[in-house]
């Protein structure tokens, strides 16, 4: 119990507060302009990948292990954008900036979980299309959709375990002094350092969440580009690297867009302002559900099809219901 609450047995006043005060940007003129951005920006996100989800679920074709992660996908998608942006909107557009402490650790949890299953399904898609290339003739065996399905199981237990620590961690935190999250939600790092107790768990906690959900994934993902460049370097002919490596085209779109802008906040923490780096971690937030299922439908050549063939049927069925209609 000591390790959840350093303030018991201690010369410690245990504060914890009823609220806490998101400040989000500071000094910026018609930032308002900014949230109505990020909400018209949600409803592209909800439409495509709700469209994204449909076109799975209705096309037979597309039950394949592969697009049982990018289902997953859309939905964690769905679920990120929905338990963030809406939140978002509330706290600044209506001036509810004051957000109750068990509110504010639901908000995370559900907004951390969001984002590092974004992570892990990247993980699974970098997974599949290296067995695909380097063992074509064996990707049916190596990638079913039992291995697939418990895969992304085990990542979503994964992560809410380890998020749930998170969380649990913080209420074991004092916070004497101010309750002003520098941050647009409730951000963990800018909770804890809040607090006025030991902070040692916290700190070993985000160290191994920054490890697990950010570079091993993105080493893993490396490394299996890697191999991928390496198989691909031995194909006999251009045309055949070229067909090949269509196939990761948009897997390489989603890590890009997700990692640069985090690399940079990361690597760059002390040189930015607040505001850069709330509007920089922001937009992260929100473009990559966004854009995934437009670089999913442009780039994904199954889905295409699948999309074509459901509006032709639509087509088809509307000209047959006029017929009967005019007769």
């Amino acid at each position: 119990m000591d390790f959840f609450n350093s303030a018991l047995g201690k010369n410690i006043t245990f504060v914890r507060p009823e609220f806490f005060i998101i400040s989000g940007f500071i000094g910026i003129p018609n930032i308002n302009y900014y949230y109505v951005f990020l909400f018209f920006v949600y409803i592209v996100s909800v439409l495509g990948n709700t469209a994204v989800m449909a076109i799975i679920y209705l096309d037979h074709r597309l039950r394949t292990p592969k697009y049982i992660v990018v289902f997953n996908l859309a939905f964690v998608d769905l679920c990120g954008s929905s338990a963030l942006v809406p939140k978002v909107l509330d706290i600044f557009l209506f001036n509810h900036q004051y957000i109750p402490y068990a509110d504010c650790l639901a908000f995370l949890f559900f907004c951390y979980t969001s984002l590092s299953m974004q992570v892990l399904n990247l993980v699974a898609l970098s997974y599949d299309r290296l067995i695909a290339i380097i063992y074509p003739l064996h990707y049916q065996v190596k990638v079913t959709h039992r291995f697939m399905l418990s895969l992304i199981a085990c990542f979503w237990v994964f992560v809410i375990t380890v998020v749930l620590i998170a969380v649990g961690l913080l209420t074991r935190l004092s916070f004497c002094k101010s309750v002003v999250i520098n941050s647009y939600f409730c951000d963990h790092g800018q909770i804890y350092r809040l607090a006025c107790n030991d902070k040692k768990p916290n700190d070993v906690i985000t160290l191994f969440l920054i490890v697990v959900i950010l570079w091993l994934p993105l080493t893993f993902i490396l490394f299996s580009y890697s191999c991928i460049g390496y198989a691909l370097s031995k194909v006999a002919t251009v045309h055949e690297r070229v067909k090949a490596f269509k196939t990761c085209t948009a897997h390489l779109s989603l890590v890009i867009i997700y990692f640069i802008p985090i690399l940079v906040t990361f690597t760059m923490t002390s040189k930015i302002s607040p505001n850069a780096r709330i509007l920089n971690l922001s937009l992260t937030s929100v473009f990559p559900p966004m854009l995934n299922p437009i670089i999913y439908v442009l780039q994904t050549q199954e889905i295409k099809e699948s999309m074509k063939k459901i509006l032709k049927f639509r087509k088809k069925s509307q000209i047959t219901v006029k017929r009967e209609i005019m007769q």
